[in-house]
C-alpha cells in the first residue's frame, strides 16, 4: 500500500476540480506516491512525467470534484439539511451562470459562509478517504501521522 500525504493528494484534488472536467489532470503513483500534475489549457513545464502516465494502470487519475457529487449537488445538500427555507430560491442560483458566487453571496447575508466552507471541506475530506481507500492509498497528514 502506497501512502500520500493528505496535503498533497487535497492540493492535486484542487487543481483538477479546478477546471472543467477533462482541462486539469492528477495521477497518484501507485509505486512511490508521488503526484504528477497535467494541464491540457497551461502545460507545466516543471517536472518531468512518465512516459507511461496515462497509459500504465500503476498510476490512478485523481477524480474531480463533479465524480464525488461535490458541486452544486453537495450545495443543495447543505442548504437542505442547515437553510431548508432557502432550498427553493438556491436551486434557482443553480440554474444561471455564476452560481457559486451568488450562492456564497447568499450564505454570507445569511451568516453562514463559514459553516458552508466546513461542510464542504468534510464532505471533500470524506470523499477523498473512501476514494483512498478503494485504490489502497494510506493517507498520511505532514508528519508522517495517518490523516482521520
Amino acid at each position: 500500500m502506497v501512502t500520500v500525504k493528505y496535503h498533497d493528494l487535497s492540493m492535486a484534488f484542487e487543481f483538477v476540480s479546478s477546471a472543467a472536467p477533462m482541462e486539469n489532470h492528477a495521477y497518484v503513483s501507485l509505486d512511490t506516491g508521488a503526484i504528477y500534475w497535467v494541464s491540457e489549457r497551461d502545460p507545466i513545464e516543471e517536472e518531468e512525467l512518465p512516459d507511461d502516465l496515462e497509459e500504465s494502470d500503476r498510476y490512478i487519475e485523481i477524480p474531480h470534484k463533479n465524480d464525488f457529487d461535490l458541486g452544486s449537488g453537495l450545495a443543495l445538500r447543505f442548504v437542505r439539511e442547515r437553510l431548508p427555507d432557502q432550498f427553493t430560491e438556491v436551486r434557482k442560483i443553480f440554474s444561471h451562470r455564476g452560481a457559486y458566487a451568488h450562492f456564497k453571496q447568499l450564505l454570507a447575508a445569511k451568516g453562514r459562509l463559514e459553516d458552508w466552507h466546513a461542510f464542504e471541506a468534510k464532505s471533500t475530506e470524506r470523499a477523498l478517504g473512501e476514494w483512498c481507500e478503494e485504490h489502497q492509498i494510506q493517507l498520511i497528514d505532514g508528519g508522517g501521522q495517518e490523516s482521520p
